[in-house]
C-alpha cells in the first residue's frame, strides 16, 4: 500500500489518482500512525516552504517518518514542497528549520530575464542515471514544472537530475530508500506515470543519508 500524506495542503487527489490510474492500493492519510501499515510512502505538496513544514511538524509528521523511512527503510518519494521540506531550512515567507534529511537551504530560483514562477515543462538532465527510479525515461526526460524556489547547496552525490532554467537547479535527489523530485510526475504524461510506475517497484539498498551520500 502507498501512503500520501496529508498535511492539508497540495494536489493530494491528483497523485493518488496517478496511482490509482495503475492499480495501486492508496490511502491519503491525515494520520501518522498509518505509515506504520505503508509498504511506500509520498510527501507531496504545493505551497511556501514555511506554511507546509509548519503544518507537518503541527500534525506530528516528522517522527513518523524519521521512523519509517530513515529507520525503517520505507521506500519514499517527496514531490516539489515534499522534496523541498527535506531540506535544512527554508526561506520563502519567512525562515525555518526543514526536516534536515537533505544538506542545503530552499531559497527563491535565480533566473535572470525569465518569468518566476517556473511554470511549464523543462528537460531535466539525469545526474544518476542508473537510478531504477528514472528507468526507461533515456537521458534527459521532460516534466511540468511549478514553483518559484529550489534547493541550493546539496550533496553533490545525491543530486539526481538537474533542470537548466536560467542556469541549473536541482531537480531531484536520491539517496538509499529516499528519493525527491522538484518537478510533478503526476502532472507530466508519459513520463510521469513511468517515474511513478518505477517507483512502485523500486527495491532500494540501504544506503547513507541524502546529507552524506
Amino acid at each position: 500500500m502507498i501512503v500520501v500524506v496529508d498535511y492539508g495542503m497540495g494536489n493530494l487527489r491528483s497523485v493518488a489518482k496517478a496511482f490509482e490510474a495503475m492499480a495501486a492500493e492508496v490511502l491519503v492519510s491525515a494520520d501518522p500512525a498509518d505509515l506504520a501499515r505503508a509498504e511506500r510512502i509520498v510527501l507531496p505538496g504545493v505551497g511556501a516552504f514555511c506554511d507546509g513544514i509548519r503544518n507537518v511538524e503541527r500534525a506530528g509528521w516528522p517522527e513518523a517518518l524519521r521512523r519509517e523511512v530513515l529507520e525503517g527503510g520505507k521506500p519514499f518519494l517527496g514531490i516539489c514542497l515534499g522534496m523541498q521540506m527535506l531540506a535544512e531550512e527554508g526561506r520563502e515567507h519567512g525562515t525555518a528549520a526543514g526536516l534536515g534529511w537533505v544538506k542545503g537551504t530552499v531559497d527563491a530560483l535565480r533566473a535572470p530575464g525569465l518569468k518566476i514562477p517556473h511554470m511549464g515543462w523543462n528537460a531535466v538532465s539525469l545526474s544518476q542515471k542508473e537510478h531504477p527510479l528514472f528507468a526507461g525515461l533515456g537521458a534527459s526526460p521532460i516534466f511540468y514544472f511549478a514553483h518559484s524556489f529550489v534547493l541550493h547547496g546539496a550533496e553533490p552525490a545525491a543530486v539526481a537530475a538537474t533542470c537548466d532554467y536560467g542556469g541549473p537547479f536541482t531537480a531531484a535527489v536520491a539517496a538509499g530508500n529516499v528519493a525527491a523530485v522538484q518537478f510533478h510526475p503526476e502532472k507530466s504524461q508519459d513520463a510521469g506515470l513511468r517515474l511513478l510506475r518505477n517507483f512502485m517497484s523500486w527495491t532500494p539498498e540501504r544506503r547513507p543519508s541524502l546529507r552524506t551520500a
